[in-house]
């Protein structure tokens, strides 16, 4: 990376203590874990909303996923106390779900709104938000919300 001179910018080549770094590792590996059960339930809300109803099939295809991967998923769902299903009848979120599903619709939504607000396109910040909203500490969020005057 250069500066505007030519030259190499600084940056420290120090690594951070361990306890600092792990911490930091943890958490990425934390919201990646997280991150499934989010896009799951916020799927699943949008699908009930819309279709009245949200199967397997249409979960895994929305999602780009097989099948049997959103059998898995939806099965930890259930473990997690977040969905149930019916035979025949699909699958359903838990007043837990349910919550969940709004608090990951809002936090999706503020990072679009900030995106776009620093001049990012309307179609990118929705690809980029879905990667960021589960990564994003609730301090930051804040700030979003601050900087976009909804605070």
């Amino acid at each position: 990376m250069s500066t505007k001179n030519g030259t190499a910018a600084s940056f420290s080549s120090e690594l951070p203590a361990e306890s600092v770094q792990a911490e930091r590792f943890e958490k990425a590996r934390s919201a990646q874990a997280s991150a499934v059960l989010e896009d799951y339930v916020e799927l699943i809300d949008d699908l009930l909303s819309s279709q009245g109803e949200a199967r397997p099939t249409d979960i895994a295809r929305r999602l780009g996923v097989s099948h049997a991967t959103a059998i898995k998923s939806i099965a930890r769902l259930k473990r997690e106390g977040l969905a149930t299903s019916k035979l025949y009848r699909g699958v359903f979120l838990t007043p837990q779900g349910v919550d969940l599903a709004a608090r990951v619709r809002s936090r999706h939504r503020l990072v679009v709104d900030l995106l776009v607000a620093v001049g990012v396109p309307q179609h990118s910040a929705e690809l980029d938000a879905e990667g960021i909203e589960h990564h994003v500490s609730d301090t930051a969020l804040a700030a979003f919300a601050r900087f976009l005057g909804r605070a």
